[in-house]
């Protein structure tokens, strides 16, 4: 089992700049990627940025040039920089864990961009 605690979310202007935080625990020995999805009201649950432990890295078009998600193994921690922040950022972003055998979900933290 994995546990995902996320951190970092709050309210920001937009232009502005955040980072979010998410601490795995547990059976971490197995995770293959980390990640963060967002989920804003009425939308589908998407990709923002993933990065498999051996340092590659996949962003959703819109957040390329602006986020950056980076990962420290021996802490089992990955992060999410957010710059040049949009209102269309808006959202509750879930960090995500890949294992060989599962997925496993943060609770969730909630973004707000305002104009």
């Amino acid at each position: 089992q994995v546990q995902l605690v996320e951190s970092g979310g709050g309210l920001v202007q937009a232009g502005g700049s955040l980072r979010l935080s998410c601490a795995a625990s547990g059976s971490t020995f197995n995770i293959n990627y980390m990640g963060w999805h967002r989920q804003a009201p009425g939308k589908q649950r998407e990709l923002v940025a993933r990065i498999h432990i051996g340092g590659n890295t996949k962003y959703e078009d819109s957040v390329k040039g602006r986020f950056t998600i980076s990962r420290d193994n021996a802490k089992n921690t990955v992060y999410l920089q957010m710059n040049s922040l949009k209102p269309e950022d808006t959202a509750v972003y879930y960090c995500k864990a890949t294992t060989t055998w599962a997925d496993y979900w943060g609770q969730g933290t909630q973004v707000t961009v305002s104009s």
